[in-house]
């Protein structure tokens, strides 16, 4: 049996104002990894101040399509849409 596990899309503002999303099923222990330089080759060079969005979704599948959507929206849009907090 396949244990069920909630996935998340998440943004996080970085040290020089950019963002970074991304997904995971523990969004506190990911963030953890992205401070210590352990998460993507991104937040190895831009480094993670904090989480400023966090959605979830029912499924990893669901979740990366989400990732996709977003990543493909302009940073005003994120902004916009998102009401992220900056």
């Amino acid at each position: 049996m396949q244990a069920f596990y909630m996935y998340y899309v998440y943004i996080l503002l970085c040290s020089d104002g950019s963002l970074y999303t991304g997904i995971s099923n523990n969004p506190d222990t990911r963030f953890a990894d992205h401070k210590s330089g352990k998460g993507g080759k991104y937040t190895r060079s831009h480094k993670p101040i904090r989480r400023i969005y966090l959605e979830e979704l029912a499924s990893k599948s669901q979740a990366l399509k989400r990732e996709t959507q977003i990543k493909g929206w302009s940073r005003q849009k994120k902004i916009d849409i998102l009401r992220l907090k900056i």
